[in-house]
């Protein structure tokens, strides 16, 4: 696969994405407008968060890695695949009302295993607030599982469109949620929102995840798959061992964030008991992350979706040398992007969330910006090693890279307790960014050495010299401007909300132009690549 056709597959996986992250970008955005950065923040993203957690470590990993390949296959059975499909959805679905039921009983011991300082002496209100929205957001858990079900059966059905918009029918629901907030009620803090208010957040978001499951139907019933309540295991589990690993992998994964939930919302405690106002916990955290991810999200995740089937299909060919040069060549693609995005959030992170967070203070907003530039400094390796990832998922190897994501969340653990224990409260969610991003730097090196045993001698080396003449590229033409912002006091001044945005404006355009330059003057290849990949996209969103 050259590089213009990969970049034309998947810029048309872009399109979705983009709107995906552009409607959950203003979904964030109208979240912290709303519940700014402090504890009632906590309170609601814990509880929100809760469920993707529980989903993925208990049901979602499961779901994708064993049940979805059978059903892929079940569909040259005699009867096409309805009785498989019409019995794993039944089996999953009372599986998942089950986890429902029992999340909601036990949602006191939830929020005490995920932000364990809530039950401090004197946060008794902080508690109950964070167990009520628990228990309104908990049966997003059943919703999440029916939309990977049948959105699954839609994708192998050759329906892609759907699964790729029902996100955005979800954030539009919250942000409808968040924006009659922000008209109809003013000043909500923990000491003042109502029992209504709660029960209006927490079910206005489950909507969202109702909808973009619900969705789905009418596209599984038109690709002629008909689903109907068959109970019984047959069949279901043959696979079990096969994703053993994958299981275990996904354990370790959620197993990670889990920690840093418990040390952001301890920080933010801690924090409030000193007296410290500024939201300092698992807010400006998930806050920063999600500007993180764009880039990440936006590109790499395209790219690698795009390459998948291509690497399946050499790794079955027994291609070894071919599958490592795709995979240098979608790390050479993708750092064109991450490379400059890293720099970018690095220098000018407090400048970007200083608007983008408009309707908090400013000291919220830039907080959120130093977590940024924490962040942005594993950004590169962090979509690196996603990539390393598909090559061993290309090889069906889901036990080596295990060890890959051990090591990295081993490290990201130690970190965080230790900049809980030695950071002061007000800086340790900055600490977490760190730890993630140290993470991910020594993870890389793993995880480099691990996929040896596939695809021979891929090495640091083989794109560490496009990635160097990147960074030079983005750091000449960023560092003035960064010098600039500086000297100026750009950071530490309160102009006028169109001051800041005018200045963050030019200071991203004269960066993206000013990269672009010497990217071109120092002959990066993959530079046309990107005009390529940018004009298929803009090409779609005109239609």
């Amino acid at each position: 696969m050259k590089n213009n056709e990969l970049f034309r597959a998947s810029s048309i996986m872009a399109v979705g994405t983009i709107f995906s992250r552009i409607t959950g970008f203003f979904r964030a955005i109208l979240g912290v407008a709303v519940l700014g950065t402090a504890l009632l923040a906590d309170t609601y993203n814990v509880a929100n968060t809760m469920p993707n957690i529980l989903y993925n470590l208990l049901v979602g990993g499961a779901l994708t890695a064993i049940f979805v390949p059978q059903l892929v296959r079940s569909f040259s059975d005699e009867d096409g695949g309805h009785r498989f499909a019409s019995r794993l959805v039944t089996t999953i679905s009372g599986i998942l009302l089950a986890l429902v039921m029992i999340g909601v009983i036990f949602a006191p011991l939830l929020v005490r295993l995920y932000a364990p300082e809530f039950s401090a002496v004197g946060f008794e209100h902080e508690r109950a607030i964070a167990i009520a929205f628990t228990r309104y957001c908990l049966p997003q858990i059943f919703f999440l599982g029916l939309f990977t079900m049948l959105g699954q059966v839609a994708n192998a059905r050759g329906s892609f469109a759907p699964l790729m918009w029902a996100p955005i029918a979800n954030n539009l629901v919250v942000i409808g949620v968040f924006s009659a907030f922000l008209t109809f009620q003013h000043n909500i803090s923990v000491g003042t929102i109502t029992d209504f208010q709660i029960q209006l957040l927490g079910w206005g978001t489950t909507a969202g995840v109702v909808i973009q499951a619900l969705i789905l139907i009418p596209v599984v019933h038109r690709s002629g798959i008909r689903i109907r309540p068959i109970f019984g295991v047959k069949g279901l589990g043959k696979s079990f061992s096969l994703a053993g690993w994958t299981l275990v992998y996904v354990l370790i994964s959620q197993l990670g964030y889990l920690v840093t939930v418990n040390v952001a919302t301890a920080a933010a405690v801690r924090s409030a008991k000193a007296g410290i106002s500024t939201g300092v916990g698992f807010t400006p955290y998930t806050s920063a992350y999600y500007i993180m991810l764009l880039p990440y999200s936006i590109v790499t995740i395209s790219i690698v979706t795009a390459l998948l089937p291509h690497l399946s299909k050499l790794a079955i060919e027994k291609k070894v040398e071919d599958v490592r040069l795709q995979l240098i060549r979608a790390i050479k693609m993708v750092g064109v992007v991450t490379v400059p995005s890293a720099v970018a959030l690095i220098f000018f992170g407090p400048l970007m969330t200083e608007v983008l967070y408009m309707g908090i203070s400013l000291d919220d907003s830039r907080y959120i910006g130093y977590v940024l530039a924490a962040l942005g400094l594993g950004l590169v390796p962090f979509s690196i090693n996603l990539i390393l990832v598909r090559g061993f998922n290309a090889f069906e190897d889901t036990k080596t890279q295990v060890t890959s994501i051990l090591i990295i969340n081993v490290i990201s653990v130690l970190l965080s307790y230790i900049f809980l224990w030695k950071l002061a409260s007000d800086v340790v969610t900055v600490g977490l960014g760190i730890a993630f991003s140290i993470s991910y730097i020594v993870g890389l090196s793993i995880t480099l050495k691990l996929i040896k045993k596939h695809v021979g001698s891929l090495q640091l080396r083989d794109f560490a010299g496009q990635h160097l003449t990147l960074f030079a590229a983005s750091l000449i033409a960023m560092a003035p401007l960064f010098a600039l912002s500086t000297y100026l006091g750009w950071a530490d001044d309160s102009a006028p909300l169109i001051t800041r945005a005018l200045r963050l404006a030019g200071v991203l355009t004269l960066s993206g132009l000013g990269y672009l330059f010497f990217a071109h003057r120092f002959k990066v290849a993959e530079i046309a690549g990107l005009r390529s990949f940018a004009t298929t996209v803009s090409a779609k969103l005109k239609r």
